[in-house]
């Protein structure tokens, strides 16, 4: 690499391979994989849809976990099913039967609801799971609601590292 092309590129703080500079600045990369991020949910959301029109309301929250999971697999979407969730605690592994309903792509975590309401409680379960996974997006999905678009919430882990 040029000395030129390197000092452009900390100048202009692009991303910077071995062999070459990629002419993408970082707050566009950071908008790509943001966009790439809304992809994922907006599927989650579409299958979680699919399975709410079949479904209805009133059921158990395994019977929805189990739907949507085989709808994000039709989709040929990356998804884990009751992903088991250590706590580190003062540098030691804790075994607390702590499970993610869903982690989809490896990026969003998916709490799965068949309550009344969504409550602080599960805002608070979703953005722990999140932190602990240092996962930037959740999705809380309550599926006991009559429209399961009025049963969704997007929550942002304010703690995320890249």
């Amino acid at each position: 690499m040029t000395t030129e092309r390197t000092e452009i590129a900390e100048k202009n703080k692009y991303c910077s391979t071995k062999d070459s500079v990629i002419s993408v600045p970082l707050w566009l990369e950071k908008m790509l994989r943001m966009l790439e991020t809304n992809e994922i949910t907006e599927t989650i959301i579409g299958a979680a849809i699919r399975v709410h029109k079949e479904l209805g309301p009133g059921l158990l929250e395994s019977a929805y976990q189990e739907c949507l999971f085989f709808e994000l697999q039709q989709a040929d979407v990356q998804v884990e099913k009751e992903k088991p969730l250590p706590l580190i605690y003062r540098n030691v592994k804790m075994d607390c039967g702590y499970r993610i309903d869903l982690l989809v792509e490896e990026e969003v975590v998916v709490e799965i609801k068949a309550v009344k309401a969504i409550e602080d409680i599960h805002i608070a379960q979703t953005l722990a799971y999140m932190k602990l996974t240092n996962t930037e997006i959740g999705l809380i999905i309550n599926f006991n609601v009559t429209q399961l678009t009025k049963g969704v919430k997007r929550l942002i882990n304010k703690y995320y590292e890249e």
